[in-house]
């Protein structure tokens, strides 16, 4: 042929390099099995190709012999290939070792000695990949005498280099994992692999040290290992990663005692600049916090509000978030360990003037948790509250502010005290009258006189001129600053003056009961009407930007009629049952954190469980399996979660992608692997030709990439071949991915023929994970995403309830609402949902349904809003909605 006869022959390194790639997809046999004549002469020029004196030539021959499934061209070459062992050049003997390890695994009568021959070869050999290679390969075909290597030089491991030192760990635990008894003999060799200078050969090292011993001190040595690693690389994403294996590693109780005494190491992981990895760090820590170690936590931690404090405004948006998640820590280190929140409570309230509203919301809850909890702290609380008063900043926290005191004020002192700061954070009262005069300029207090010279120019009767000059007084108005709760109403916020009412109502009816002198009763209730009655009269004069609501004036009224009257009963409703409400949803709280720790805790296995067979279990039990194993099919896409492991959920995911009576039938399995796609696709020839060139040709819509291009293949007649396509996902979108399989017939001029394969449709439902957050923060998302898509019910389920949990099983999404507001018999449900993708994108959806009037039996109506911080997430929600309620 043309081939054999001019370029065969050529010198030229990248027309052999070619020529390789050629050789390796052309045909070598003939229709009935046999080798091509011609081969032979190929093989003559493999044969001198080996024996070239270019190194680089030589080892892409090698590399090219690897792919060869022909014995009778390999046949002759062996000899030329066992020379190559001994070559010069370490690219060269790498390489030979490989051709070696492949022809011996295919067709080992060709090289019977191969293990024996090449253990000799790795005791002699210096370079760090060929002594991997030739490692690697005993650890395949003669695991014994890999041991016998490994024993002669454990105490040289920390000296190999990386990649024969990653073989040596995995080598060590496939052998202890098949032979428990071998464990003592390796055991030290691993513990040596954990002061590597290689990070990733220490983190192979912890995690098989874990997994083959549980002894307290293996397990201690592997936590330091792994928090030196988090400590020490400067790529966040790594050190999320082994945070998620020191996470998993607290998972076993034995191993999380052992864990508890490495707390103070943990949080040197705080020094990190990753908002992301502090986060996961606090969570963590917090878990492993112990009466002894809390005091040196909580130390450390107020060091890092401190530093926060003083980060600077282009810091503010992550360090904001990172604030916010110490405030909650210190207040969980608080509420589980009563002996530090004194030190805590006074730090954290200088928040209150911050303004960082999350962080002081968060500081607010958990100071009106403590001065219900801990009775002691009481006095410091208010006092500290009533310092800082003036000075913060947002409305919302004002309020809740006036909430703490009007509960907790109960001496006559701090009553006191409480009046005088109101009073001087409303301003001069009545406050319409004080503001019509400086809107008609008779307050003086606002202005200042100086005085302006004038002149003009005269002619006097002499005929000269001469100037004329007086002052005159000119009034100039100077910046007045408005006190606080006076700028609020000016604004015409008056939902705070609800909660100031609130308060002097409760201040008043504990006044009566504090105070002997009615004199004094009537002036302190006196005060606290006209500071009320100031307020109303003011929403209803015009002044302020917006006027009262309704539902405010109904307040502010019933407010005035309490203290009017001095009922009782209304006493009994402001002074006491606001405080039982508090009482029972901190109980709530608790109750709910216990059934939750329960949960975490709760056995997995019990004495009386059924023994489980692997060969039986479908993959669905992880009990003794191999890591390695089990890490390298889930990064081929073979092996996801334990139910995805299973050969049912396998057959739910098989796609049909051409018909029956195409010439080519292919299917597809769809395995989702995090933030990859990985399609296996058989393709089956049922035609009587050999299809030449077969490529799968795959394109997408959405946020998915295609990572690389199928390679092409020849297909036999009536013969199958498995092509892998891996698809990078991006964001949480619906996507599609379409394409055709496109070959040539060998013996045929025609065109190139074509096989167009249906759609296959990215399912959402595999990113999305329930997930949960506190009502401030869903109402904040709930306000800041702009994408919504309100979608109309339309179903056949007549319960509320039951369609509710249809909604949360369809959509992955977690329900918000408490299920005691979900109880009992009514006509309408309104409920709150949340859940986060594994991306971090966020989902929010607001359910609000109800029960046809005068016709219970039938379906229920009413619609859902999704809102997302991105389209496609909101669009997708709702197309997966859709789709759930046809079926």
């Amino acid at each position: 042929m043309p081939i054999i006869r001019f370029i065969l022959l050529s010198n030229d390194h990248q027309i052999k390099k070619l020529l390789l790639v050629f050789w390796e997809v052309w045909p070598k046999s003939s229709p009935d099995g046999k080798l091509l004549p011609e081969m032979i002469l190929v093989c003559d020029a493999y044969r001198k190709d080996l024996q070239h004196p270019n190194e680089f030539i030589r080892g892409s021959t090698l590399r090219f012999l690897c792919k060869l499934k022909e014995p009778e061209i390999l046949e002759p070459l062996m000899p030329t290939i066992r020379a190559c062992l001994e070559h010069r050049h370490a690219y060269v003997r790498r390489n030979a070792v490989l051709a070696i390890y492949t022809i011996y695994k295919n067709f080992d009568y060709l090289i019977p000695d191969a293990p024996e021959l090449v253990h000799t070869y790795l005791q002699g050999e210096q370079d760090a990949s060929c002594k991997r290679n030739a490692f690697m390969m005993l650890i395949h075909v003669d695991r014994e005498r890999a041991l016998e290597y490994l024993s002669t030089c454990v105490d040289q491991v920390n000296d190999f280099n990386e990649i024969l030192q990653l073989v040596i760990v995995e080598l060590v635990y496939k052998v202890c994992h098949a032979n428990p008894t071998e464990r003592s003999r390796f055991i030290r060799c691993i513990y040596n692999l954990l002061n590597s200078s290689s990070p990733a050969v220490r983190y192979e090292a912890a995690g098989t040290l874990v997994t083959l011993s549980s002894t307290p001190t293996a397990v201690k040595a592997a936590a330091q290992c792994y928090i030196e690693l988090i400590v020490k690389e400067s790529d966040n994403n790594v050190k999320l990663i082994v945070l998620d294996r020191l996470a998993t590693l607290k998972t076993n109780p034995a191993h999380e005692k052992i864990l508890q005494d490495l707390v103070m190491d943990l949080m040197r992981v705080l020094s990190a600049p990753d908002v992301e990895v502090r986060k996961k760090t606090l969570g963590l820590a917090l878990e492993l916090i112990t009466s002894k170690t809390v005091e040196e936590v909580v130390l450390v931690l107020k060091k890092e509000v401190a530093s926060s404090s003083n980060a600077s405004e282009s810091e503010m948006g992550g360090v904001s978030g990172y604030r916010q998640c110490l405030v909650r820590t210190l207040h969980a280190c608080s509420v589980k360990f009563t002996t530090v929140a004194p030190a805590v409570v006074p730090l954290l309230m200088e928040f209150l003037t911050d303004n960082d509203e999350a962080t002081a919301e968060d500081v607010l809850i958990f100071i009106r948790e403590a001065v219900q909890r801990y009775s002691q702290l009481k006095p410091t609380i208010v006092g500290k509250l009533l310092e800082i008063f003036p000075h913060i900043k947002l409305i919302n926290i004002h309020r809740s502010s006036l909430w703490i005191l009007g509960e907790y004020c109960t001496s006559l002192e701090d009553i006191s005290r409480v009046i005088v700061e109101i009073r001087t954070s409303m301003g001069e009262i009545p406050i319409v009258e004080s503001e019509q005069r400086k809107a008609a300029g008779e307050n003086p207090e606002g202005k200042e006189d100086t005085t302006k010279p004038s002149g003009t120019t005269l002619v006097t009767a002499a005929g000269t001129y001469a100037t004329q000059s007086a002052f005159t007084s000119v009034p100039v108005k100077k910046e007045e600053k408005i006190p606080p709760l006076r700028a609020y109403l000016l604004d015409g916020n008056f939902f705070i003056a609800s909660a100031l009412a609130s308060m002097l109502t409760k201040l008043c009816a504990r006044y009566l009961q504090l105070a002997p002198d009615p004199q004094s009763q009537n002036a302190f209730c006196a005060e606290a009407m006209l500071m009320i009655a100031s307020v109303l009269h003011l929403g209803k004069s015009g002044i302020p930007k917006k006027p009262i609501t309704e539902d405010d004036v109904e307040r502010l009224c019933v407010c005035l009629r309490a203290l009017a009257d001095k009922s009782k009963v209304l006493g009994q409703v402001f002074g006491e049952q606001s405080r039982e409400a508090l009482v029972h949803m901190l109980a709530v709280m608790e109750e709910d954190g216990k059934k939750e720790k329960a949960a975490e805790t709760a056995v997995s296995v019990h004495a009386d469980s059924l023994i489980t067979f692997l060969q039986l279990s479908s993959g669905s039990e992880e009990i003794g399996e191999n890591k390695f194993e089990m890490s390298l099919l889930q990064a081929t896409g073979a092996g996801g979660q334990k139910e995805e492991r299973k050969i049912t959920s396998k057959l739910n995911k098989v796609i049909q992608l051409t018909g029956f009576s195409d010439p080519v039938y292919a299917e597809a399995y769809v395995n989702m692997n995090q933030y990859d796609i990985v399609l296996d696709v058989l393709v089956v020839n049922q035609t009587s030709d050999t299809l030449q060139g077969l490529t799968l040709e795959l394109a997408t819509l959405g946020d998915l990439r295609l990572v690389e291009k199928p390679v092409p293949c020849t297909v036999g007649p009536h013969d199958f071949v498995n092509i892998k396509a891996s698809i990078k996902v991006s964001s949480t979108e619906n996507g599609i991915i379409f394409g055709n399989i496109v070959y040539d017939i060998v013996g045929s001029t025609a065109d190139r023929n074509c096989v167009v394969l249906n759609n296959i449709h990215v399912d959402i439902m595999d990113y999305i994970q329930p997930a949960s957050c506190t009502d401030t923060e869903f109402r904040r998302m709930w306000a800041e995403f702009e994408w919504e898509n309100k979608i109309t019910v339309n179903t056949n389920i007549v319960e509320l309830n039951e369609y509710l949990e249809q909604l949360v099983k369809s959509t992955n999404m977690k329900c918000l609402t408490p299920k005691e507001a979900l109880t009992g018999e009514c006509g309408f449900l309104a409920a709150n949902l949340y859940a986060k993708s594994i991306f971090g994108e966020d989902a929010l959806a607001n359910l609000s349904i109800e029960k046809p009037v005068g016709a219970p039996e039938e379906p229920v109506q009413g619609h859902i809003r999704i809102r997302a911080k991105t389209q496609g997430m909101a669009l997708s929600l709702g197309d997966k909605i859709n789709l759930s309620q046809k079926s």
